[in-house]
């Protein structure tokens, strides 16, 4: 008897602890930064919004914290650590479950940025200059944003930037510096590449700066744009598969995956594109016009340990264009085709010491290849032009936040080696020339800079950059830059500007031998070395924060001496760089940003009112005839608007209309302008539970056909693209 009460006993111990088990979860989490390093002594509260319960506790050196025993059940996560914004967070926990959950907290900072997305930016900017973060929703849901060969993620939400010619322009010019993760893409070639750095769906937020930049950066003067890539931090084990189709036998496909331990994470993609209407074409009829594309992104992260972050990433990209015809040239023969490859292979270490310093050193490679091959039918030439070029670099620097300051001095140092092959043939006839130009540059630059914050409402701004170039020309720069931003406490407002010099190292292009005599030959041009473009840039703006709403008014100057710009050679379909003695670019810019309304409806407006003039002569690269009186750069369009409205419906469906209005570009030399255009977008989405997505989108919905500009660049003039409609679907499931 007393061994049968024993084992009854026994057994409902047993019975009871196993149902305590499963009548209860844990919750393991890691608090860090915005570049994941993790964030020790962080207070952590778990409490349950529909009762008293609530525990609390801190993270540790390696920021991890841990909640045993917890009822399953729906709780909001708080977490705060000093000189960090507090998060809060929903979790629901499943009873026999502990995943590990990652927070990261972002920077406390007063700098003013016009946000799309609440991200933190991995470039370090001056206060006295604005900053638009685009997150990887508002690209997904906006139509024609995601699209491989797009640059909508840019030129729909960011005054100022617009795609004429199929190239990306901001402010009036094309010079443009693109990060990855932070990682420099070095590249001193100028209208060259028409394809994309990165696919938009690698990108887990977009941040796009306008000037004024901290003297880290900014050798090119009139945008930076940094990727903010997928870690693997942000999934776990879970892949996606995006697919598409639509008009013009279009496709744009990519499968995604990504995961992550306490201390490691990866992500990694492969995808691919192909449509019957790739670049703009001359005139309304799509003729020869195919392009497709492959590529694949990879990125590793490992927090060594509490104060040292490794990073690796390799982004690789294949695009192949046909250089679209009207009919005459398509009832000639004529196939030219645009052969382009980018490869990029970058490494990021951080480490953080103790009382405010951090060190980081970024060394990275560059590859960039782009191959014109005209057909056989091309007259009076036929062109093969393969250029490639090589960078290799390291930038490094040193940051220390004491007190009101915070310091950063650095270097950056990188080479370049330009390996070009010209075979230009007479149609009729035999060969006109054959000839190899190779190169070599290499670029030095040193750098000092204190953001420092005597007040609460005052901060200043003040830097230095030292730069040597070396290629076909030696020349050095010296060039200051001073700001600040002023917050008037009781409206909130924010007054803010800058002055600032740069120097931007020429491409790295030459001519010479039976390449000088055909220029001489063809329009009566020779070749010079190119110097370097400098600018002296000013700015001053407001932003005007109220209820939610955010309006930013920016005003701005760019004085240009050694402009870059390009010309063809004759018929030749060779495009050489040049630079004009002097250009002034100034304009006013507006954007306008909703807090979501009714918890439904978030709208934003970017507008910019520009005028680009440059004057001649020429004073580098290919030497011919330029005004010496100013005139209208190819690119200047006084006025540019766009507007998008994301909205949330019942039942999971959400809905984003977008309009762009421009007041036309310069008609050939000008002064006159072509006619204003209108361009409207629509896309219609519903979510299906988390796994699937479906979204139904159109560009150019009106099917509104105009001619955009009349510059020397692939098809001569180009005529907008025809409404493009397309299907995607998005699948997401755990391996």
């Amino acid at each position: 008897m007393r061994q049968r009460v024993l084992w009854a006993t026994l057994l409902a111990v047993l019975f009871s602890s196993a149902a305590l088990a499963v009548d209860s979860g844990k919750v393991r989490g890691v608090v860090h930064d915005p570049q994941h390093r993790p964030i020790a002594g962080a207070t952590v509260t778990l409490r349950a919004p529909s009762s008293t319960w609530s525990q609390t506790t801190e993270s540790d050196s390696e920021g991890e914290f841990h909640f045993a025993e917890v009822p399953p059940g729906n709780y909001t996560m708080s977490i705060t650590a000093p000189g960090f914004s507090a998060q809060k967070q929903p979790i629901s926990v499943v009873a026999g479950k502990s995943p590990v959950l990652h927070f990261p907290l972002e920077i406390a900072t007063s700098r003013q940025l016009v946000q799309v997305s609440e991200q933190e930016s991995k470039l370090k900017t001056q206060s006295s200059t604005l900053q638009t973060l685009v997150s990887s929703q508002e690209i997904a849901h906006t139509a024609g944003a995601d699209q491989t060969n797009s640059m909508a993620m840019i030129t729909d939400f960011t005054p100022g930037a617009y795609m004429v010619h199929d190239m990306l322009h901001i402010r009036d010019g094309h010079q443009d510096d693109w990060f990855i993760d932070g990682i420099p893409v070095i590249n001193t070639n100028i209208a060259v590449n028409v394809a994309p750095l990165i696919n938009p769906k690698n990108v887990e937020s977009l941040e796009v700066e306008r000037g004024g930049y901290s003297s880290e950066y900014g050798d090119r003067t009139y945008g930076i744009f940094n990727v903010v890539s997928p870690s693997g931090f942000e999934r776990n084990q879970r892949a996606e598969i995006v697919t598409s189709y639509g008009n013009f036998h279009t496709t744009d496909d990519q499968v995604s995956f990504g995961s992550h331990t306490e201390r490691f994470a990866y992500y990694g993609s492969v995808d691919a594109n192909r449509s019957d209407l790739g670049l703009t074409t001359p005139t309304s009829a799509i003729i020869h016009d195919q392009d497709s594309g492959v590529g694949g992104f990879a990125s590793l992260l490992f927090n060594a340990s509490p104060r040292d972050q490794l990073r690796w990433i390799v982004s690789l990209r294949n695009d192949h264009y046909a250089i679209p015809n009207d009919a005459p040239t398509q009832a000639a023969g004529i196939r030219d085709l645009d052969l382009e490859s980018d490869d990029l292979v970058g490494f990021h270490w951080a480490h953080t010491a103790p009382g405010g310093l951090i060190l980081t050193v970024s060394p990275y490679f560059h590859f960039n290849d782009t191959h014109y091959v005209s057909g056989p039918g091309d007259t009076p030439t036929i062109l093969n032009e393969n250029s490639r070029s090589d960078y290799i670099g390291v930038r490094a620097m040193f940051q220390a936040l004491k007190k009101h300051h915070n310091a950063r001095v650095g270097f950056e140092s990188w080479g370049q080696r330009n390996n070009t092959q010209f075979d230009l043939t007479a149609n009729p006839g035999t060969s006109v020339l054959q000839q190899q130009e190779m190169h070599w540059a290499n670029t030095e630059s040193v750098f000092a800079e204190d953001q420092y914050r005597p007040t609460s409402w005052l901060t200043l701004d003040a830097g230095l950059r030292v730069i040597h170039y070396g290629g076909l020309l030696s020349e050095n720069a010296v060039d200051p830059r001073v700001g600040g931003g002023l917050h008037i406490p009781r409206l909130g407002w924010t007054v803010h500007g800058y002055y600032a010099y740069y120097y931007q190292p020429p491409p790295l292009d030459s001519l010479s031998g039976p390449l000088v005599s055909f220029a001489l030959i063809t329009q009566g041009a020779t070749f010079t070395p190119l110097p370097g473009e400098r600018d002296i840039q000013h700015d001053v703006g407001l932003t005007v924060p109220l209820r939610g709403w955010t309006m930013d008014v920016d005003n701005y100057h760019t004085n240009a001496r050694n402009f870059l710009d390009h010309d063809e050679l004759g018929n030749s379909n060779i495009f050489v760089p040049l630079t004009d003695v002097a250009a002034l670019i100034s304009g006013t810019e507006i954007s306008l940003r909703s807090p979501e309304l009714w918890n439904h409806v978030q709208w934003r407006v970017a507008y910019a009112n520009a005028i680009g003039k440059g004057l001649g002569p020429i004073t580098g690269g290919l030497i011919e005839y330029a005004p010496t009186s100013y005139f209208y750069l190819d690119h200047d369009q006084r006025n540019g608007f766009s507007t998008v409205l994301s909205l949330k419906m019942p039942h999971r469906f959400w809905a984003t209309p977008g309009v762009n209005f421009g007041s036309g570009f310069v008609n050939g030399g000008g002064p006159a302008h072509l006619p204003p255009h209108t361009m409207a977008d629509l896309a219609l989405g519903k979510d299906l539970g988390e796994k699937w997505s479906f979204a139904l989108n159109g560009t150019n919905v009106l099917n509104t056909r105009y001619l955009t500009d009349t510059s020397n660049t692939f098809g001569g003039t180009h005529t907008v693209n025809p409404r493009q409609i397309y299907f995607e679907v998005r699948y997401r499931f755990h391996y």
